[in-house]
């Protein structure tokens, strides 16, 4: 398997975009990696935008970014809520530091804008952040998916296969 010995962790909040928590936790598990889901600390478990649970295997503050190897954040109404923890806004920042995988799909880069990680690198996001995206110091584009070093950024569901492909090629 590709990711043995590969550790993830995926960003939960209430209200994620359910295909995107979903999708990308078992096709990182298919490829063999241990994947984690991470929540804020305000509940155990989360409900995505269309109602599917997802039962938190750790709390923000009980994770270090040297406990895994990449951070997934799905998108949805979830990065709001989560740029809200200064927690989850420093692991975000913690991750990029040490140049591990920082991968958001959708909304979800927003937590890279809050992160203020985006300054200078190229990135997508679903077009409705785009000028936050602009405004944190990011350049945009319209593209299924965009690699700039550490960070992989990309816009809607549709873009999911390209999204976790350029996760694993990466890791």
């Amino acid at each position: 398997m590709k990711l043995s010995g590969k550790h993830i962790a995926i960003f939960a909040e209430q209200k994620y975009e359910d295909m995107e928590l979903w999708y990308s936790y078992y096709r990182l598990t298919e490829e063999g990696a241990t994947v984690t889901i991470v929540g804020s600390g305000t509940a155990q478990e989360y409900h995505g935008k269309y109602g599917y649970p997802a039962k938190v295997d750790k709390d923000i503050n009980d994770v270090k970014a040297d406990d895994f190897d990449a951070l997934i954040i799905p998108g949805g109404f979830a990065p709001d809520y989560m740029r809200r923890s200064e927690h989850m806004v420093q692991f975000v920042r913690d991750m990029n530091t040490k140049g591990k995988i920082v991968a958001a799909i959708c909304h979800g880069p927003w937590m890279l804008a809050s992160a203020e990680i985006v300054s200078g690198k190229n990135t997508t996001s679903f077009f409705a952040i785009k000028s936050d995206m602009v405004h944190a110091g990011a350049t945009w584009s319209d593209a299924e998916v965009v690699r700039d070093g550490n960070l992989i950024t990309s816009r809607k569901l549709s873009d999911l296969p390209a999204f976790c492909r350029t996760i694993i090629e990466l890791l």
